[in-house]
């Protein structure tokens, strides 16, 4: 398999030059700390909950492109693919407390939970208060007895949007806690890929697929799915999707939910636009109602070719939150 081509100065310098990139493209918005991967907004409110998240680069905009307006506050950002350090981590914890604590929200990964453990702990010696919302939306990667083993995928930008903006209006740590908890639990995802992405430093391919296969239930990463098949048409794979994500939380006729197609990295507009096309008729049937779509890059892996679907069930609450205004690079709502 060839080398994908990637518009690169040195491979190994990709991670610092893309988060000068970022904080270039915020126009003063965010800054860089001191030291690799540590983000945060220039300006915080007095006795805001901080909302911090985090884990490996190479997803891009997910993490540091939600940065904004009743979004996250910071992002602790790990190298291509690894989670950012407990000192990173900590760091902007320390730029993000205001007094009422911080909440850490990041995808379920071994490496970012135990990092974000450690920071933890060494938050907690210093006398700031933390929580932790671990995202685990992925229906493919566990049953829903392990729940806690799922892995976090696009899932994270729907979380984040409620996060953001209970933690702009609420001082109070466990609630922010409470809601943001109640969001992730009623959030489920599932992805498919056709092509994988690759590592930039190495340019060797996340995983091996034939051209004429197609993986159901990958990974962000490339971690096998629940099954490999020959290709199939949208509209069959789009079904057999939103079966499996219907049946897991459940979701009921009558619920509102509000709608994520996400590109993992190299799949065109126009295919996302055929896959929400049977998802609208396909959930029409089902009468639940489609409270609002997303669709776009928000969650990726490199040039990986492929999307995924989100479902996140709204109650009254959460759509006081989810209808704030939001505006970051990489997610806005008006």
């Amino acid at each position: 398999m060839p080398r994908p081509k990637k518009i690169l100065n040195d491979p190994k310098e990709v991670v610092p030059e893309l988060i000068d990139g970022l904080v270039d493209a915020y126009h003063g918005k965010i800054k860089k700390l001191e030291g690799a991967g540590a983000l945060v907004k220039t300006r915080l409110s007095k006795k805001k909950v901080g909302l911090l998240i985090g884990g490996g680069s190479g997803h891009e905009p997910l993490f540091g492109g939600f940065i904004g307006e009743n979004m996250a506050d910071g992002a602790a950002c790990g190298q291509i693919f690894a989670a950012p350090s407990p000192d990173i981590i900590l760091q902007t914890t320390r730029a993000l407390n205001q007094g009422n604590g911080v909440l850490y929200l990041y995808g379920n990964y071994a490496g970012d939970n135990m990092n974000f453990d450690i920071a933890a702990e060494m938050a907690a010696e210093e006398g700031i208060a933390t929580k932790t919302v671990r995202v685990w939306d992925d229906v493919a990667s566990a049953t829903h007895q392990n729940m806690q083993d799922r892995r976090g995928i696009a899932g994270d930008l729907l979380v984040i949007k409620i996060a953001g903006g209970v933690s702009a209006n609420v001082k109070d740590l466990a609630e922010v806690y409470r809601v943001t908890c109640k969001a992730r639990d009623l959030t489920r995802s599932m992805g498919v890929a056709v092509a994988a992405g690759s590592i930039p430093e190495t340019g060797e391919p996340t995983f091996e697929l034939p051209q004429d296969e197609i993986e159901i239930g990958m990974g962000l990463h490339g971690e096998p799915g629940v099954s490999r098949e020959k290709m199939l048409a949208a509209d069959t794979l789009v079904d057999r999707m939103l079966e499996r994500l219907i049946a897991d939380l459940p979701f009921q006729a009558g619920d509102e939910v509000c709608l994520l197609i996400n590109d993992l990295g190299a799949t065109t507009f126009m295919e996302l636009l055929i896959v929400n096309r049977r998802a609208h008729q396909f959930l029409g049937a089902k009468r639940i109602k489609i409270y609002d779509t997303i669709i776009g890059s928000h969650c990726t892996c490199q040039e990986m070719s492929g999307f995924s679907i989100t479902m996140m069930k709204l109650d009254e609450e959460l759509k006081e939150y989810y209808d704030m205004l939001a505006a970051s690079l990489g997610f806005s709502k008006m």
